[in-house]
C-alpha cells in the first residue's frame, strides 16, 4: 500500500499526479487526510481523502508520499502522526518520497538526507542538511525519492511507479500518458 499524506495547503499536482500514475500502474494507493476527511490544497481545490490517519495499516505500507506546497508541508511537519509514520518507514526499510518543500522542511530537518543525493524546491536546498543537493526533476537514492517541484510531478510519479511496480511498468505508464522519460 502507498499512502499519500494530505494536509491543508498541499500542492495538488504534487499529490494527485503520483496517485493517478501509481493507480494506473496497478499499485494500491490511499490518500490520508491528516487534517480531516476533506483537505483543501494550496490552490483552493478540496479533495476528499480516502482514509483518515487512524485507518492506516502500517504493516501494509510500502511507501509514504509527502507532497509539498505551503502551508501543506508545514502542516505535515507539525503532525505527530506524520512524524511517527516517517520513523516507521525508516525503521522498517519502506520507501519514503517527498517533493518540493517536503525534502527540505521535513526530511532534511529529520537528518534523513545526510550523505544522500536529493532535490527540492529551488532556494530551499540549505534545509536538506548534509545532502548533496542536485538540480534535477527527481532523485531516487536507496529508499528515499525526492522531487523538485510541481513541474517535476510527472517525473516524480514515474519514479515512484518504478520503485513500487518496476521499471517496465513505469515506462509503460509513462508512454500511456505521453510523458517522455530519460
Amino acid at each position: 500500500m502507498v499512502y499519500v499524506m494530505l494536509a491543508e495547503g498541499f500542492e495538488e499536482v504534487e499529490a494527485l499526479t503520483p496517485v493517478d500514475l501509481l493507480r494506473r500502474a496497478g499499485a494500491q494507493v490511499k490518500t490520508v487526510g491528516v487534517t480531516g476527511k476533506t483537505v483543501t490544497g494550496a490552490r483552493g481545490i478540496p479533495v476528499v481523502a480516502d482514509i483518515l490517519p487512524e485507518e492506516i495499516v502500517l504493516d501494509d505500507m510500502e511507501m509514504l508520499v509527502l507532497p509539498g506546497g505551503m502551508p501543506g508541508t508545514k502542516n505535515l511537519d507539525a503532525s505527530a502522526f506524520v512524524q511517527d509514520t516517517i520513523r516507521y518507514c525508516v525503521q522498517n526499510d519502506r520507501y519514503l518520497a517527498a517533493i518540493c518543500a517536503a525534502p527540505s522542511v521535513i526530511l532534511g530537518s529529520l537528518g534523513l538526507l545526510e550523505g544522500k543525493r536529493a532535490t527540492c524546491y529551488p532556494g530551499m536546498e540549505e534545509g536538506m542538511r548534509g545532502a548533496a543537493a542536485i538540480d534535477v526533476p527527481c532523485v531516487a537514492e536507496g529508499k528515499i525519492i525526492t522531487g523538485r517541484a510541481a513541474g517535476a510531478a510527472m517525473d516524480f510519479a514515474v519514479a515512484l511507479c518504478a520503485a513500487i511496480c518496476g521499471g517496465a511498468t513505469a515506462e509503460k505508464v509513462a508512454r500511456e500518458v505521453c510523458h517522455a522519460i530519460g
